[in-house]
């Protein structure tokens, strides 16, 4: 463990890796350590009333000054006295923390109103599955109304926000799945500027991809193991079971071409017909980017299953003849090189998680940040597009970050997206 180092406020110098040995609501920064890049930083941190400044020799810069004493004991700090105080009496600095924390706030509601959202829709989903064959026309028409609902919400919306969801669904896989093909191949329609009936279209046999698993046993469907031959040849039937069921509910040709062509790759290695390249429509080339992707991060066996930042990263390095290749840009496009669910190491040595991406500015995630001293339920989040200070440094599995950041964090097992339209209006967030 590194050696504690102090120095006397006054000896602040650009370059030294300081830690602000105060509550995290305390002072107004968004870390509670971190490398001084300018004079600003030092006034401010001289204004907090410290009488020592610890600092870390091997994380700074240049040479460092003399060190002093290391305080006896710790002693109440101007900004603490502050923090009591009312707003008014507020310095700018810290009334500029107070904003962040409220803006946090406003962010934890809004996830909180997404992740309701996503149930909500992952059990009309449900509902649909079990009703299709007792009630077809009008399940068909509860279907057709959702998708034009969303598909209205996600192409009229100025900026569109994923979020991956928390950890608090049970065990609705199978509609999880549905969802997030559904929701990704959504999101690369609107960025190719499809048609608002063409995105219905597209969404209803997204929604309905794999309707004909139904007529697969389940040993089949829930096999961990690899599949034997035979059992891969009926797996492989899903595709025509579902085009039939398609045909029954009286689909449109091209939400039946999706169900049939889902699993068709581009350099024709795919299934059921070995379609290549733009002989495979391109609502199915869509979607089955959806699918490969959601498969690669969510398979039976989830000890197989990749992080979305690894799974992109092997679609476009490794896979990528298996794509349209303008489908797979835009799909990365909107994604980012960081999809949301990425655990991330970031410049300063902090851990967070990828909560939310805009697809205008992928590149400018906002990030659960871990932090001992934060309780989880009120993490740091970090938007990446204010942050001037720091950068991600690198994505890192989960298994290489002790359990207890893990644990913080709180990635899903499964990762699962849904679609924020809302918190690009003016009114968002308001009941």
């Amino acid at each position: 463990m590194p050696e504690n180092h102090y120095i006397s406020p006054d000896q602040l110098q650009i370059g030294l890796h300081v830690h602000i040995d105060l509550k995290w609501f305390e002072h107004p920064f968004a870390f509670s350590h971190f490398k001084i890049k300018s004079e600003e930083q030092i006034r401010i941190i001289r204004s907090l009333g410290l009488k020592t400044v610890r600092f870390s020799p091997e994380l700074s810069e240049g040479s460092p000054p003399p060190q002093v004493a290391a305080p006896p004991t710790p002693e109440p700090s101007a900004a603490a006295v502050l923090a009591a105080n009312t707003e008014s009496e507020l310095s700018p600095v810290m009334l500029a923390k107070r904003a962040m924390m409220a803006q946090m706030q406003l962010r934890r509601k809004d996830a909180e109103r997404i992740e309701k959202a996503f149930i909500n829709t992952a059990n009309t989903i449900r509902d649909f599955e079990k009703n299709l064959y007792s009630r077809p026309v009008e399940t068909v028409q509860q279907v057709t109304k959702l998708i034009g609902q969303i598909a209205e919400s996600m192409l009229s919306a100025p900026e569109l926000v994923i979020h991956v969801m928390g950890d608090k669904m049970g065990g609705e896989e199978l509609y999880f799945h549905t969802l997030n093909v559904t929701m990704l191949s959504m999101m690369m329609a609107r960025d190719l500027k499809l048609p608002v009936e063409v995105v219905g279209v597209l969404g209803i046999g997204a929604l309905l991809h794999d309707i004909g698993r139904k007529e697969v046993p389940d040993k089949i469907l829930r096999k961990t193991d690899a599949l034997t031959q035979v059992e891969r040849n009926f797996y492989e039937m899903h595709c025509q079971y579902g085009v039939d069921i398609g045909q029954r509910l009286r689909l449109a040709p091209a939400a039946l071409a999706i169900i049939r062509e889902h699993h068709e790759l581009f350099d024709g290695s795919g299934y059921p017909a070995k379609l290549q390249g733009e002989t495979i429509s391109l609502l199915s080339r869509i979607v089955s980017i959806a699918n490969y992707y959601d498969e690669l991060c969510n398979p039976n066996a989830m000890a197989d299953a990749l992080t979305p930042h690894e799974a992109l990263s092997l679609m476009f390095a490794k896979l990528r003849g298996k794509f349209d290749p303008k489908v797979l840009q835009v799909f990365i496009r909107c994604l980012g090189v960081y999809p949301p669910g990425t655990i991330v190491q970031l410049s300063n040595g902090a851990i967070g998680m990828v909560a939310t991406v805009n697809t205008a500015r992928p590149m400018k995630p906002t990030l659960v940040v871990y932090d001992a001293d934060v309780p989880k339920e009120e993490a740091i989040l970090l938007d990446m597009e204010r942050e001037t200070d720091v950068n991600i440094a690198k994505a890192i599995r989960p298994a290489q970050v002790p359990r207890e950041v893990y644990n913080y964090l709180s990635p899903r097992k499964r990762v699962s997206y849904y679609f924020d339209a809302a918190s690009a209006r003016p009114d968002a967030g308001k009941p």
